[in-house]
Order: structure tokens, then C-alpha cells, then sequence
């Protein structure tokens, strides 16, 4: 079956070529998978730096690197919260501990469990129902509801948000959250799988035993044939899974995408039957199992596609896609209706049958375009479609663009989860973060190390504030974390130190170093990042592709400029006409805000660009040099109204308006304010400066 005749060894190779322009090559894969785990290890290290005992990780295509630019795969996170002890038998139990018992009887399908609560204090079960998350069954269990993790998501709102999908807005790619509670000691059908021949062959012995110490957890969700969905939870081997899909090749991560292209395109385009990527997944698991290893290369890239597909067929047909690891848990059982596996069967068949001609029906990133130019032999075939070095730069931006608006998110919830002590509270954060740098994994010391530069910023900034509240002095020590943040990107650590010597009256330092500011913000290279809501974005310049392409991710802080963040203990550093934003939501105003949006509307957040123009504009002002300031005036003005990608728009038109004012154009001030209401209706401090303006001008008449 599996000697290709000459056309097919050839289709393979071309094949395999065009999957390699579009992105799935062995070199983007390590990319993808290099930038996710740093993702997914800042994730974490944010959530334990405030005393939150979660792991957070990334699942599914984006980490894997099985994804194209067309696929437009989800992200999938799974935040595992540890204040929960789920055991399979009583030795597990721990004193102090919410313990919960997995049940695994005849009720409950296969992969899938109860949970039954135990008590805390000593190891018996559990006789009263202590809230409405619990349920006593019919033999008198105290099970928990697997809508529980839905209400505990709500109750802790967190920076990602309250629900389990998110959906795509504003050029984001869909988000897919789930919370798990995890359980620490080996499945049994975990130690199954692992002893089947066919895993052994293809599996090198340190990865069977890397993929054996994987913890497994629940998410709360039941199987489509559950007798008792409300309270059946899914039994989840995704990080074993992961651990399986980090060891294929690149024939068999081409052969996956491609079936997820198919299924895109063909099976399932517009998500009307519950065939999924995962079944696919599953499909070429199973089938690496049962084949000798040397069958998967470009060579044969289409012969092993044509032999998934026939699989995939056989397992509609039956209606039984045993999960790979727990193979008792049916993926396909009740997911079909009748019309749905006929229709799913003749589309399965129609592909098979083609001998490869569906391939030049697939539009999805320019298949059809790409193979026909790679199997022509006539040279004037020509497509207006991206090269592979575009892709690639696209691609790489985003994930560099992505890493860098997580970690300005990731500061975000660190300093608005401070206790009342902010100082101490903030210095206990960052020797954790110290310790992370210094002692931690490779992944984690790069991610403490971009962390770090902020929290230094910010804490030099909560010292200068209360010294110049005191007496208009600031001490050393203020000035020595604020030398440490400078280079924590390319403009926010040093914004921060001038604008402590713009409140300090010490206008001749504030300028030397806006202009210093300046002159490191190439804007054909820089771009600015926010990680404080999903705000619209549009493509970044080819410049900063072509940078990503270049650099590695620790040359980062040179291309990216975070917006400014100053907390109210940071006031006195702030400019007077930047503090309304610290007070821009009304009672009114306040139903309003979204989970994102409640972590940094209190603060006085503003783009670094519009923010350099404008503290310029008031330092030279200050200064006495008119023609710098009208500069600085109609480079604000400019970079508003054409920048890109800005995240707090609205606050660099407030900021304008009341330039403005002081330029008394009260009316150019007015359009000000209210193009400001425009970007953002509701918790704008635009109102205030509108009722000031109306005000003052009606005084004065």
C-alpha cells in the first residue's frame, strides 16, 4: 500500500513544499512552540507572583505549530487551579484540603467521572450540601456540579475573561479558556496506553516516560450521551497529548494540518456537524501506531494522507473513534445525527476517490494556487499570492507582537492585585520574580527578566510620589528603580522618569530625556503594544516583520513600546491634565466596564507616543521655547490622528483637548473631547473636561 507510484511520490514533495511556504516547516513549528511556552510560563509566573496557586497552559494547534495563517486556529488555555485535591482512592486524601472524589461507576460514560466531596478535616464523606454548586444524588453523594468552574471563573475575574470561548474581535484570534482542577497520581488507562507495542515502537523511552509524568485533570463538561450531564466531568490527558504531538515529525504535523484543511474546507466548513480537529488528531495518532515510522516522509506525504482518510471514514462509518489515550471513551458516540455521518461518508468519499484532486480545490492559504505552480512545468503560471518569507515575517510579528501585549497585560494584573502596602507588596513581587530569573528554568528567567524592568519602574515611581507629596524632593532610592526600569522597553520605563522630573519642576532633565525618548522610536520599526484590553489592530509595518524575522525573542524590548501605566499611589508624578483619567468612570459608568477593562480603568493609562508629544509639548512650554513646543503640538496632533494600533486613543484626544484649551481654541478642544466620546462612549474622562470647558467658558462671558 504503501509504495507510491512516481506521480505521487512527486505530488508529495510539492505537497510538502507548499505546506512549508505557508508556515508548517520545522523551523516555524519550533518558533510557534518557543513563543507559546514563554507565553504559557508568564501566564503562570503572573498568577503565583500574586499568591494564586494556578498553572496556566496553552493546548492545541498554536503551541503544537499544526496552523496555518488560513486556519485561523483557536487559542486554547487551560488554567489549572490547585486549591482542589482530586484523588482516585482514599490514600490521596489531604487534611486542610478541598478533597473530591472521582467516581467511575456504571452511570457515568467512559473518560468521564463524578466528583464527590469529602471533607476536609478528616477523611470521611461529606453529609451536608455546603452551597448550590453541590447536589445530594440518589444514594445520598454530594456531588459537584460541573457548572461549577462557570461561576468560579465569574467570581474571580481574571485577565481572561469569565467564559470558556472567547470570541475573536478586533483582528484577535478566538480565545477557548477552560479551568480544571488537576490530580496528581497516574490513570490507569494512562498506564495502558503507554504499554501498547505500538506506542513503544514509535515513542523513544524518555518520552513515555515524560508523557507518563503528565498530570491529568477534569474540566467541567459531559459526553453528548451522558445520563447525568449536570454532574459528569471530563477526564483530561491534554498535556500527555501534548507531549505526543511535540514528538512527531514534520510529515506527520503536514499530514494533521492538511487534514484539518479538509475538514475546513470540505467536511465541516461551516461547523453544522460535530466532526473536529481533535477526531482528526486522534485518527493520525492511531494510524502512527499501527505503521512503521519510516512510511512518514515528504516522499509520502500523500499516501499517508489518503491512508488518515480512509481511516477517518472507517470510524464515521462505525460511529467509534476511540479517544487515544483513553481508548474506552468513544470521541464519536452520539456526536452524529443520521443525515449528518451520510453526508460526512459522501464528502469522505468523493475526497478519497479524487486521487488527489481535491487538493486543487482547497483556496485555504492558496493550496490549489501553490501546488499548480509547483507542478507546472510551464513558467509563465503566475498568482498574486504571499511569498514564504512574507508568511513567515507575518506570522513571527504576531507571535512577537503577542508575547510582548501579554507581558504589558501580564504587568496590568500584577500591580492592580497590590495590597494596600504597595512598596512592600511590589518588592515582595519582584524578589519572586528575582528568584524566578535567577533559579528558574530557561523559559521562566526570560520571562521574569521582561517583567521585572516594569515592576522597577513602577516601584521607583509609588516612592518619588509620596516624596514629592512630602517635600517636592525625590530620594535616591526612587531614582535607582526608576535607572532600573529604563530599559524595559523603548519608551514606557523612560516616559516614567520624565515625567517624576516634569512634576518635580526639573524641566531641563525631563527634556533631555523626552528627547532621548524620541530619538530611539524609529516609527518605521517600534511598534506600540497594549495588553490592557483587545483593542483594534492593524498590520504592523514590514519593517518590524522583517525585525522579527531577524531577531530572537530577547532583542524584543527594542522593537515594542508599551503604553504608560500610573497608579494612584503614583499620582504626584502624574501630569494634572493626565489624573482625570485616574477618575473617568461615573456610577453611571461603572455597569459598564468589561472583565478586561475593570484591571486598568482606575489607572491613568496612555499610549507612549501621543504621551512623549504631549510631555514635550508641556515641558517646553515650561521652558519658554515656543517654536519646540508648536512642534511637539503638531507631532501629537499627527501621531493621533494617523498612528496605528493604539490602544488608549480616547486618552491621547483628551490629552490634545486640553493642549488646546491652553492654546485657547476652545472649540478645536470641544472636537477634541468629543471624537475622544467617540472611541470610547462610556468611562471617558472627556465628560469632565467638556463640563470644564462649557464652564469656564460660560464664565467668562
Amino acid at each position: 500500500m504503501f509504495q507510491s507510484p512516481e506521480y505521487c511520490k512527486t505530488l508529495s514533495l510539492k505537497l510538502s513544499e507548499v505546506l512549508e511556504d505557508v508556515g508548517v516547516n520545522e523551523e516555524m513549528v519550533m518558533k510557534r512552540r518557543r513563543m507559546f511556552m514563554l507565553r504559557e510560563s508568564l501566564g503562570t509566573i503572573t498568577y503565583r507572583s500574586i499568591g494564586k496557586k494556578r498553572t496556566l497552559y496553552h493546548l492545541g494547534s498554536q503551541i503544537e505549530g499544526t496552523t496555518t495563517i488560513g486556519l485561523r486556529s483557536d487559542q486554547d488555555t487551560v488554567i489549572v487551579d490547585y486549591g482542589y485535591n482530586v484523588i482516585q482512592d482514599w490514600a490521596e486524601w489531604k487534611q486542610s484540603k478541598r478533597n473530591l472524589l472521582m467516581i467511575q461507576d456504571e452511570n457515568v460514560t467512559p473518560g468521564y467521572c463524578f466528583l464527590q466531596l469529602l471533607r476536609s478535616d478528616e477523611p470521611f464523606f461529606e453529609t451536608n450540601i455546603p452551597n448550590e454548586h453541590y447536589i445530594r444524588d440518589s444514594i445520598g453523594r454530594i456531588l459537584l456540579r460541573n457548572t461549577f468552574l462557570t461561576s468560579f471563573k465569574q467570581e474571580n475575574t481574571e485577565r481572561h475573561g469569565p467564559s470558556n470561548a472567547v470570541s475573536g474581535v478586533n483582528g484577535y484570534r478566538d480565545i477557548d479558556v477552560v479551568f480544571a482542577f488537576p490530580f496528581n497520581s497516574q490513570l490507569r488507562s494512562v498506564s495502558h496506553f503507554l504499554e501498547r507495542p505500538g506506542v513503544k515502537r514509535w515513542l523513544s523511552s524518555e518520552s513515555v516516560r515524560y508523557a507518563a509524568s503528565c498530570d491529568c485533570s477534569v474540566v467541567g463538561t459531559s459526553s453528548k450521551i451522558a445520563s447525568y450531564p449536570d454532574f459528569e466531568w471530563r477526564i483530561s490527558t491534554s498535556l500527555a497529548e501534548r507531549c505526543l504531538m511535540f514528538n512527531l515529525n514534520i510529515t506527520q504535523l503536514q499530514c494533521y494540518v492538511l487534514m484539518k484543511i479538509i475538514l475546513k474546507t470540505f467536511l465541516n466548513p461551516q461547523k453544522l456537524s460535530n466532526l473536529s480537529s481533535f477526531m482528526c488528531k486522534t485518527v493520525l495518532l492511531h494510524c502512527i501506531e499501527n505503521t512503521e515510522q519510516k512510511i512518514w516522509k515528504r516522499d509520502n506525504l500523500f499516501t499517508c494522507l489518503s491512508y488518515c482518510l480512509l481511516e477517518l471514514h472507517s470510524y464515521v462509518q462505525n460511529e467509534n473513534c476511540p479517544h487515544y489515550i483513553i481508548s474506552d471513551n468513544n470521541l464519536m458516540a452520539g456526536q452524529f445525527t443520521a443525515e449528518e455521518k451520510q453526508d460526512v461518508l459522501k464528502k469522505l468519499c468523493d475526497i478519497i476517490q479524487s486521487d488527489g484532486g481535491f487538493l486543487l480545490r482547497i483556496s485555504m492559504d492558496n493550496i490549489s494556487q501553490r501546488l499548480q505552480v509547483k507542478l507546472s512545468t510551464f513558467v509563465h503560471i503566475a498568482y498574486n499570492i504571499p511569498t514564504s518569507l512574507e508568511i513567515h515575517e507575518e506570522c513571527l510579528s504576531d507571535l512577537f507582537l503577542c508575547l510582548m501585549t501579554e507581558i504589558s497585560g501580564g504587568i496590568i494584573t500584577l500591580i492592580y492585585n497590590l495590597s494596600n502596602d504597595h512598596q512592600c507588596n511590589l518588592k515582595h513581587i519582584i524578589l519572586k520574580l528575582t528568584y524566578y530569573s535567577t533559579r528558574g528554568n530557561r523559559v521562566e528567567q526570560f520571562v521574569s527578566r521582561c517583567l521585572v524592568p516594569f515592576l522597577y519602574s513602577t516601584l521607583g515611581l509609588i516612592m518619588a510620589s509620596s516624596s514629592i507629596e512630602q517635600n517636592n524632593t525625590v530620594k535616591y532610592e526612587a531614582l535607582k528603580w526608576l535607572t532600573l526600569g529604563l530599559n524595559s522597553d523603548v519608551t514606557s520605563g523612560r516616559l516614567k522618569l520624565a515625567s517624576m522630573f516634569y512634576s518635580l519642576g526639573d524641566m531641563d532633565r525631563a527634556e533631555f530625556i523626552l528627547r532621548q525618548t524620541e530619538s530611539r522610536y524609529n516609527s518605521t520599526v517600534v511598534e506600540p503594544v497594549c495588553g490592557c484590553w483587545p483593542h483594534p489592530m492593524t498590520s504592523c509595518s514590514a519593517e518590524f516583520k522583517r525585525k522579527c524575522n531577524d531577531l530572537s525573542e530577547n532583542c524584543i524590548s527594542s522593537i515594542a513600546s508599551c503604553c504608560v501605566k500610573f497608579m494612584q499611589k503614583e499620582v504626584y508624578c502624574v501630569p494634572r491634565e493626565l489624573r482625570y483619567e485616574m477618575m473617568r468612570s461615573t456610577q453611571d459608568d461603572m455597569p459598564y466596564r468589561s472583565v478586561h477593562e475593570n484591571f486598568w480603568m482606575d489607572f491613568a493609562v496612555v499610549d507612549s507616543l501621543p504621551y512623549l508629544y504631549f510631555l514635550q509639548y508641556k515641558t517646553y512650554g515650561y521652558l519658554q521655547r515656543h517654536q519646540n513646543q508648536q512642534l511637539a503640538l503638531s507631532n501629537l496632533v499627527e501621531v493621533i490622528f494617523t498612528g496605528r494600533n493604539f490602544g488608549h486613543r480616547e486618552t491621547a484626544f483628551n490629552l490634545l483637548g486640553q493642549c488646546m484649551e491652553q492654546e485657547d481654541k476652545p472649540r478645536e478642544a470641544l472636537q477634541c473631547y468629543m471624537i475622544s466620546l467617540q472611541h470610547r462612549e462610556r468611562n471617558n474622562a472627556a465628560k469632565f473636561h467638556i463640563c470644564n470647558l462649557v464652564r469656564k467658558y460660560a464664565s467668562n462671558r
